[in-house]
């Protein structure tokens, strides 16, 4: 996935995302376990929204994303803060020589676009090479439900001067896995009109005793596991998951 002509427009889309709920869990897990450090690795950082409050919050932060499209607007992004921000081009399936850090985050559901079992099984071994001994692994999921109740209940619509998309959900041949079609409508300041972009995407997700199977044969001490940034074991109509592991020291 390279997102494209989409990596401009993802923020303004993304306005209502709770980014700050994803710091707080950061910062109060860090506290919890005692991380030694302060180096965080933002996987699949997008834009570079969390990132940047991330370093706000006084993390020393570095992120990865396959979409050179997207770390373009996280570059500039980190510049118009005063924030020293490193970002690299790779494919978390395929992390190399970055160095070990503290604490090693997948947030905002990206783990769910990777397609195959596999895919997830490489991203793990490359979080826990990159992570120094007692480093925490931090990342969230879409939940069972979410992947099959509430992306089937699509379309679903936005209609703003700027930016309209109409959105449609359909299952996929692998259970647990959406195949996203996105159109959207965006006006061009110059001429008034309105210009198409589409967009596919696919997302897959598991039950969480398959992620804890991960984890466990990746090496990983698992911490904890919660529902939409509670501290509760996730309830049965939670959409997001979220998981805490450590790399023994």
């Amino acid at each position: 996935m390279t997102y494209q002509k989409f990596a401009y427009l993802y923020d303004s889309l993304m306005e209502d995302v709770p980014y700050d709920r994803w710091v707080d869990w950061v910062l109060a897990l860090s506290r919890k376990y005692q991380v030694d450090g302060n180096e965080v690795l933002d996987l699949a950082c997008g834009t570079g929204e969390l990132s940047v409050r991330l370093a706000k919050a006084g993390l020393s932060v570095a992120g990865v994303d396959l979409s050179e499209d997207m770390l373009a607007v996280a570059q500039v992004k980190a510049e118009t803060n005063a924030l020293k921000i490193p970002f690299y081009h790779q494919d978390m399936t395929e992390l190399t020589s970055l160095g070990t850090f503290d604490m090693v985050g997948i947030f905002c559901d990206s783990l769910n676009y990777l397609p195959e079992e596999e895919d997830v099984v490489k991203t793990f071994a490359g979080v826990f090479q990159h992570l120094k001994p007692g480093g925490l692994f931090l990342f969230d999921v879409h939940s069972l439900f979410k992947m099959d109740v509430i992306f089937h209940d699509s379309p679903f619509t936005y209609n703003d001067e700027d930016i309209s998309y109409i959105w449609e959900c359909f299952p996929s041949e692998h259970p647990h896995s959406v195949e996203h079609e996105l159109t959207f409508f965006v006006r061009d300041e110059m001429t008034g009109q309105y210009d198409r972009i589409d967009e596919y995407h696919y997302q897959r997700t598991y039950e969480i005793e398959q992620y804890k199977s991960f984890l466990l044969d990746a090496g990983f001490e698992l911490l904890e596991i919660s529902g939409d940034f509670s501290a509760e074991w996730p309830k049965p109509e939670a959409e997001r998951i979220l998981f805490a592991a450590r790399k023994p020291k």
